[in-house]
């Protein structure tokens, strides 16, 4: 069980920064280049290339190159699973949601 804690603490640390996140659900629909990430996220070049080195060396995306184009996606299929219970619970409207005046939204 310590080794899938160590395991585990590392992948969350690697969650933890909001950019590294933003790049991971981006990637859940499938590979994407660098290109495409910075248009897509609104993530300058620098930055970009620090999280997605970051990714990287955690296990988290691979790349892959054609020509000048590198391609990133997720590398794990737990990082899928993952990711898309944070989606679920942060990103996806609440049903029964109330307004503050206690009645339903929309």
């Amino acid at each position: 069980m310590i080794p899938a804690a160590e395991s585990a603490a590392t992948l969350m640390r690697s969650l933890s920064h909001p950019q590294r996140l933003l790049v991971l659900c981006a990637l859940v629909d499938g590979e994407k280049s660098v290109a495409d990430l910075r248009q897509q996220l609104d993530i300058e070049q620098v930055p970009m290339s620090q999280q997605l080195m970051r990714l990287r060396s955690d296990g988290l995306v691979e790349a892959r190159r054609e020509g000048t184009t590198v391609y990133y996606s997720i590398a794990r299929p737990e990082i899928l699973t993952i990711v898309g219970a944070l989606h679920a619970a942060f990103c996806a409207p609440i049903r029964g949601k109330r307004s503050r005046d206690g009645l339903p939204k929309g």
